[in-house]
């Protein structure tokens, strides 16, 4: 059921449970109270928005176009990408889901809230879950996509996920009852799950984890050969993707020594990108922001750094939604040519939730710029975090201050093929998402007070099947306005890259 509404329902919002820093700046105080308190907050929380209610699409009467939205946006990306990011977006509804996170933040926000509060990664679809190697070198499964993380209403990243899961599944082909039963088990799981960390102590909470190694079994369950053939691969691109196979895809050897090869638009050397005065400006630039952005790590990470010296830098188009943002990787050389460092520095814009989280939970945040807010987020969601992590502004990259934040480029990483999944595995993946989700939220929310507001029963788990699938239709529509958009000349795009 889809309902316009021409703002957020006045009265609707419980009170928050967080205080202090957003972002993770502070322990909330509210956090210091006794078990018994904290779950009287969720049963607060259920009065002023009963789980079930939660099932209703509320729609701005005003909402925006959202191929104008695309259009504002585009304002402030590099012009010659905005046409790929468009013909990524043409792929299909999922592809164009994936790529309009702005467009659904605005629909969360039109909608009323429980009031209950936790950092959100903000874009928590299920592309944006994968593989990635610890610091000790094992493999984890975790949250991969940190761009629009900011602290709000936890139920909006529950809503993304479900309604990933009815518009991935419609792409491949799945019934209504094969869907349902995804989203279902899936944001059942992030219950049961809220529920077992709700019990937990807080340590346990922080250092709860989901080794690869014991995933793989459950992901192999009953396995179809097809499903076997995608867990392995998905596993093996991650254990054979540290720097050395990145040196071998991404580099080759010239007159001058190992270079960046070129591969446009996805990948473009500095020197075929820019003449020389303007590759030596940006070159000193990054230089310049590397040497800054170390400060933004532990000292020992800092000597880690210092033996690694410049090599190359080249322009790398990431993703769906961030293809045509900022984008830069750097090669770094430790001892010789055979102990590579590939460093990833793209740009953090404003979250799309900035402006769309209700007024009672935004806080004072003591964060310098957006690079920061990306890096925070992704330390206080994820089990553990890449070690090279940090966070700069720059002045005189193309004229503009920018944030920026920085991390290894493929250490280890690896994401499943969402379109190959069939419903089964699909199922299964969604459940390991929502416990992965559940665990995020329990490190920065009130976790009692949450698994209090879900209660045991399938009250919220069925509101969100209603929920994605009339998401999912709304979805369907915005992207035939897109593909329209793309037809009449309004937008430009280029397929294929």
């Amino acid at each position: 059921m889809v309902t316009p509404t021409a703002s957020p329902t006045p009265g609707r919002a419980a009170p928050t449970t967080g205080s202090g820093r957003a972002n993770g700046g502070s322990v909330s105080a509210v956090r210091r109270l006794a078990p018994a308190d904290r779950a009287r907050l969720g049963l607060a929380a259920r009065v002023v928005l009963p789980p079930r209610e939660q099932a209703e699409l509320v729609l701005s009467s005003d909402r925006p176009d959202p191929v104008a939205l695309l259009e504002a946006q585009a304002r402030s990306r590099i012009p010659e990408l905005v046409p790929v990011r468009h013909g990524r977006m043409m792929v299909s509804p999922f592809a164009f889901f994936r790529g309009n996170a702005l467009g659904m933040a605005t629909d969360l926000a039109a909608a009323p809230v429980s009031g209950l509060r936790a950092q959100l990664c903000g874009d928590a679809h299920l592309s944006n879950f994968g593989v990635f190697g610890s610091p000790e070198r094992r493999l984890l499964f975790d949250i991969n996509d940190f761009d629009e993380t900011i602290a709000g209403p936890w139920e909006w990243d529950v809503k993304r996920l479900a309604a990933s899961i009815a518009v991935a599944g419609r792409d491949n082909g799945f019934s209504r009852k094969h869907r349902g039963k995804a989203v279902l088990e899936t944001v059942r799981r992030y219950r049961d799950a809220s529920a077992e960390f709700g019990t937990m102590r807080a340590l346990d909470v922080w250092y709860a984890r989901a080794d690869i190694d014991e995933v793989e079994q459950t992901l192999r369950n009953k396995p179809t050969s097809s499903r076997r053939k995608n867990v392995d691969q998905t596993l093996l691109k991650a254990r054979a993707g540290g720097s050395l196979k990145a040196f071998t895809k991404l580099c080759e050897m010239t007159d001058d020594g190992v270079r960046f090869k070129a591969d446009p638009p996805s990948l473009v050397p500095i020197t075929e990108l820019l003449p020389d005065a303007g590759r030596q400006a940006l070159e000193t630039g990054i230089k310049a922001l590397l040497d800054q952005y170390r400060r933004s790590l532990p000292h020992e990470l800092r000597t880690l750094l210092d033996q690694f010296e410049f090599v190359d830098l080249a322009r790398k188009v990431v993703g769906v939604g961030s293809v045509d943002t900022r984008c830069w990787i750097v090669l770094l050389r430790g001892r010789d040519d055979g102990d590579p460092l590939f460093l990833q520095v793209k740009e953090a814009g404003p979250s799309v939730l900035k402006t769309k989280v209700p007024v009672p939970f935004r806080q004072r945040s003591a964060l310098r710029n957006e690079g920061e807010r990306v890096v925070l987020g992704q330390r206080l969601m994820q089990a553990t975090s890449d070690i090279f992590l940090g966070w700069q502004r720059v002045e005189g990259i193309d004229g503009q201050i920018r944030d920026f934040y920085v991390r290894q480029l493929r250490d280890m990483k690896g994401s499943a093929a969402v379109e190959k999944m069939d419903p089964s595995g699909m199922t299964m993946y969604g459940q390991l998402c929502g416990w992965t989700l559940a665990r995020a939220h329990a490190r920065s929310g009130d976790r009692i007070a949450l698994t209090t507001y879900l209660n045991s029963d399938d009250a919220f788990p069925e509101a969100m099947v209603e929920y994605a699938e009339a998401y999912a239709d709304q979805n369907e529509r915005d992207y035939q306005m897109f593909l329209d958009a793309i037809k009449s000349g309004r937008l430009e795009a280029e397929s294929g890259l």
